[in-house]
C-alpha cells in the first residue's frame, strides 16, 4: 500500500476523505436537491448587488428595522 502525504495548508485545515471514482459518482448522482441555474437577469441583478454591497450602498438589518419603525 503506498502512503500519501497531504499538506495541511493545502487543505485548510479541513480533513479530506479518499472515495473511489465509483462511491463519487454514486453520491453525485444521489443530490437531493438540485443544482439551481439563475437566468441572465438573476446574475444582472446579483452583480448589481454585489457593486452596491461593495460601495457601501446598503442596509443593515439593524437600519431596516428602524427605518421600518419595527420594535423588538
Amino acid at each position: 500500500m503506498s502512503t500519501l502525504t497531504i499538506l495541511k495548508k493545502i487543505t485548510k485545515g479541513a480533513e479530506p476523505v479518499v472515495l473511489t471514482r465509483e462511491e463519487y459518482e454514486r453520491l453525485l448522482s444521489a443530490r437531493i436537491i438540485p443544482e439551481y441555474q439563475a437566468t441572465a437577469h438573476e446574475k444582472k441583478v446579483l452583480a448589481q448587488a454585489r457593486k452596491n454591497r461593495a460601495a457601501g450602498k446598503f442596509l443593515t438589518l439593524d437600519e431596516l428595522r428602524q427605518k421600518l419603525g419595527c420594535t423588538d
